[in-house]
């Protein structure tokens, strides 16, 4: 399989692991079309051949089809402003510092155009120029299904400004955590290389051949029977990194449908990976003024601090802890 640009052709054979498939759940596959609805879209668009033909969406794929697509250009994407709540937690002139939900986006991309923080923020703000057509302003990101704090700018003085200063690590930002099993050490931190998986293209793992270079710290908060509640600090800002790192020390976020431990999530009553950015600390890109802001946990994650603490204490009661 072979992946290129965007607005060139991407070819793609099929192998026996896919054949049967439909058209737009192969394309979904794919880590360059992101999701089915973003697959639909481009089928509809006429974007996608298979053996050379524009074929229906339902269309079912056989052992060494040829599957051809490209993908819309950034150009071809208009950003509309979405009059979509935001929880904000710090605005000025310069920046907007907001607490992101979990399920929310944070920018457009093809095949995704509405709904996303971006949308919303330009319905609230204008934001800076830089950053790119479907980014403006936009200086760090979260996992869609990651709820908490990211900064805005909303000049572009203030942008470069941040963006400089994630370069030199002056950002801090630090995420609550909830994992299985429990920890020896108070605090400690994990050095390992991670790089997009060879197998599935929208995972990523440890891998020391392709990957590049990322460290995690983290510290203990409360143990639990069989859970940790951490605090986890970023030194470089991989795709996915606490969650692979804690999948790969063997302590899976509870919650993760992609690294974690969903069983545990279920018991808790959440359906998304228990960790949330809830402190970020840096220095104002223009006043230079010391910057201390702190999210609380949404709903779903202190519900279920909430019910693991029962547990425990019932635990400690009984004697069996």
């Amino acid at each position: 399989m072979s992946e290129k640009e965007e607005n060139e052709l991407i070819g793609i054979s099929v192998t026996a692991a896919d054949a049967g498939l439909r058209l737009d759940r192969y394309l979904a596959k794919q880590s360059l079309v992101r999701s089915r609805n973003a697959a639909q879209h481009l089928i509809s668009l006429g974007k996608v051949e298979l053996n050379g033909e524009k074929v229906k969406k339902n269309r079912k794929i056989s052992l060494n089809d040829y599957v051809a697509y490209t993908l819309e250009s950034e150009a071809e994407i208009a950003i509309e402003p979405e009059d979509i709540p935001l929880d904000i937690i710090y605005e000025d002139e310069d920046i907007i510092v907001i607490s992101k939900i979990a399920g929310m986006v944070v920018h457009p991309a093809p095949g995704h155009r509405r709904g996303t923080l971006v949308n919303a923020l330009l319905a609230h703000t204008a934001l800076a120029n830089t950053g790119g057509p479907l980014r403006p302003g936009i200086v760090h990101r979260l996992d869609k299904d990651t709820s908490g704090l990211l900064v805005a700018a909303k000049t572009d003085k203030a942008y470069y400004s941040l963006i400089d200063m994630l370069k030199k690590h002056l950002i801090k930002k630090r995420y609550l955590v909830l994992v299985a099993g429990s920890f020896k050490e108070s605090s400690g931190e994990i050095r390992a290389a991670i790089g997009r998986s060879q197998h599935n293209r929208k995972v990523m793992t440890v891998t020391s051949v392709y990957g590049k270079p990322a460290v995690t710290r983290f510290q203990v908060i409360k143990t639990y029977d069989n859970m940790t509640l951490l605090e986890a600090s970023l030194v470089t800002g991989r795709t996915h990194q606490i969650r692979v790192h804690m999948r790969f020390i063997d302590h899976k976020i509870i919650g993760d449908p992609i690294y974690g431990s969903i069983k545990l999530g279920e018991i808790l009553g959440i359906s998304r990976q228990f960790l949330h950015a809830y402190k970020l600390e840096f220095e104002h890109p223009v006043s230079g003024e010391k910057m201390k802001l702190i999210s609380r946990l949404p709903d779903d994650l202190a519900c279920a601090l909430k019910i693991i603490n029962k547990i425990f204490d019932k635990q400690i009661l009984k004697g069996d802890n």
